[in-house]
């Protein structure tokens, strides 16, 4: 079997995750995180805090967005005005969403990350 080494060229992959935290490039982010290609992760608000989801428009083809410990519905408005903005979005726990950006990241792909922490 032949392993090879996963290099991230444009962001950082999610290191881990526990109840009420995650970690992101060796650092901890408390409370919800979201990160993207070329920027630095910071707290996300969760579903009231849109600005900053809206404003990865141009810059990310989709964002997975993490429920939680389960995957659940996100508010409608929110979802119709990220995908007004051309932001594909994909629901699920956020467990699996961490999983799911950090492949894709690794195959340099346009994705960002807005998870709620698992309880």
């Amino acid at each position: 079997m032949r392993l090879n080494e996963v290099r991230y060229s444009d962001g950082q992959p999610v290191d881990g995750y526990g109840s009420g935290f995650f970690r992101i490039g060796g650092k901890v982010v408390s409370g919800g995180l979201l990160v993207a290609p070329g920027r630095d992760p910071v707290t996300w608000g969760g579903y009231g805090d849109a600005a900053p989801l809206l404003a990865l428009a141009g810059s990310v083809d989709v964002l997975l967005v993490g429920t939680g410990a389960e995957i659940a519905h996100i508010p409608a408005d929110l979802r119709a005005a990220l995908e007004e903005t051309g932001i594909g979005v994909e629901i699920m726990a956020s467990p699996a969403a961490c999983r799911t950006y950090n492949v894709l990241l690794s195959e340099g792909r346009r994705i960002g990350l807005a998870a709620r922490p698992v309880a």
